[in-house]
């Protein structure tokens, strides 16, 4: 599947693409609380829409370890305005909602998404994929166990490729039952999984192409960067590039980050020596 259908704009993956993270939460790891007025958002999109971002996804719950449990309600109160502001500046822009609640997903539909990121592919919300099915919208379903609360300690794996190649084939079958035709995967970085796995599960990643599905890779600015480096997230810019380079190698399609001009020099850079 090279192409997907964001309500009816066609994008082609066989180059690879750049999603710009728009974080409306106080507690994000890296850049929360950051973004405090309509100005400030707009120029972030409107920058991120600049440097080459094909998607930009708005996310009001961070979904950090340990992070704080807000409501669904109010998680919308965040989002909700967020859209509706970048949808009447940037009526081309392809937005993301990423969220694992039906509910804020629904209204998020409704104001005019064309992509849903659930980070926990429908196990959080049963109600999910039947939701995103009949809104005819691509659907990325990332690899996680638990709850942003509890996943510290739901690390083990008697094999860790292996077992989240079993958790997307059901969760695939699950997607394709509920009527979603694009279907892309994410591994996951950080989600329930130990630095050490965090690059086990880079290093094969392209064993993740079994599924036939675009990968999409989020490492930026993550603390298997930083805490490897023994630097901090702000000063893990250059960390992430040199992941971002592998994650290409490996077969990624969307690379979903933090600063987008950095990796659309990535990607340029990548194709030259795919071309040549």
């Amino acid at each position: 599947m090279s192409t997907i259908n964001c309500a009816g704009k066609l994008i082609d993956l066989s180059t690879p693409h750049v999603m710009g993270i728009v974080n409306i939460t106080p507690d994000s790891f890296y850049d929360g609380g950051a973004l405090k007025s309509d100005k400030d958002i707009l120029n972030q999109v409107e920058t991120m829409l600049a440097d080459g971002a094909t998607f930009i996804d708005i996310g009001g719950y961070s979904s950090r370890p340990d992070s704080e449990d807000i409501s669904a309600e109010e998680e919308i109160q965040r989002v909700i305005p967020v859209i509706d502001l970048v949808k009447k500046h940037f009526p081309s822009a392809v937005i993301s909602c990423d969220s694992f609640r039906e509910s804020v997903i629904a209204r998020a539909l409704q104001h005019g998404i064309e992509i849903v990121n659930d980070i926990s592919a429908g196990h959080l919300d049963a109600k999910m994929m039947e939701t995103v099915g009949n809104a005819g919208v691509p659907y990325i379903m990332m690899h996680m166990r638990g709850t942003s609360q509890t996943m510290k300690s739901l690390t083990h794996y008697d094999d860790l490729v292996l077992e989240i190649n079993q958790y997307f084939a059901e969760r695939v079958h699950v997607a394709r039952a509920s009527g979603i035709k694009d279907i892309l995967i994410d591994p996951g970085f950080g989600f329930a999984k130990t630095t050490q796995q965090n690059f086990q599960l880079l290093k094969n990643l392209d064993l993740l192409h079994f599924h036939g599905l675009p990968i999409l890779a989020g490492v930026s600015r993550k603390s298997m960067i930083y805490k490897t480096l023994g630097i901090t997230a702000s000063e893990a810019l250059n960390g992430t590039s040199a992941l971002h380079m592998k994650c290409l190698d490996q077969g990624a399609k969307i690379l979903r980050v933090h600063d987008v001009k950095e990796a659309m020099e990535v990607i340029q850079l990548h194709q030259s020596i795919q071309n040549n």
